[in-house]
């Protein structure tokens, strides 16, 4: 049995780690998002652990607020962090919610793809498509050369795990917003 925080635990240590209140509703859209992809996914077959998913998409961004006066990577110390509180499955999709790192299986989606898929179609606290999420991330982000490139790439990649997520999905990823307001 895998030890995973309940969501009363991930709403208790966001309250703790004073995450400002946009960044507290990102992560609560995200979450929404992510874990009515799995619920989709699940009735087109690819069983996932819907549990794993709604905790690392509510603490996916645990340590963005101190990030933003630190610097430090937010997704390496979020992924610590909960480590840290024996939450280690939790961990492994918290560090790749901003880029994958791994190699990941071609054929079907898995966590750590429905996490940074969510996370990349919330645009603050709006669904969004992933074309205006890069964007935003551009403008924000993208003040040097190497750093665009590197984004651009992160997004090609997120491209390829929205074509491989709605495979499995009866409807497009244009229709998602649509469908979380129907459910």
């Amino acid at each position: 049995m895998t030890n995973l925080p309940t969501r009363e635990e991930c709403l208790a240590l966001i309250r703790r780690m004073a995450m400002l209140p946009n960044i507290v509703d990102h992560s609560l859209k995200v979450a929404l998002v992510a874990v009515f992809l799995a619920d989709r996914l699940k009735a087109g077959g690819v069983i996932l652990d819907r549990n794993l998913i709604e905790s690392a998409a509510l603490l996916h961004d645990i340590t963005k607020t101190r990030s933003l006066t630190t610097g430090e990577n937010h997704a390496a110390t979020g992924a610590e962090l909960v480590a840290s509180l024996g939450y280690g499955r939790v961990a492994e999709v918290i560090v790749q919610h901003v880029v994958i790192v791994e190699d990941l299986t071609p054929e079907r989606p898995n966590e750590v793809e429905v996490v940074n898929y969510a996370d990349k179609r919330v645009l603050h606290d709006r669904v969004a498509s992933i074309e205006d999420r890069r964007d935003y991330v551009l403008a924000r982000y993208g003040k040097e050369p190497e750093i665009r490139e590197r984004i651009t790439r992160n997004w090609q990649r997120v491209a390829a795990t929205e074509q491989k997520l709605f495979r499995f999905l009866n409807f497009t990823p244009g229709d998602l917003d649509i469908r979380l307001t129907q459910r």
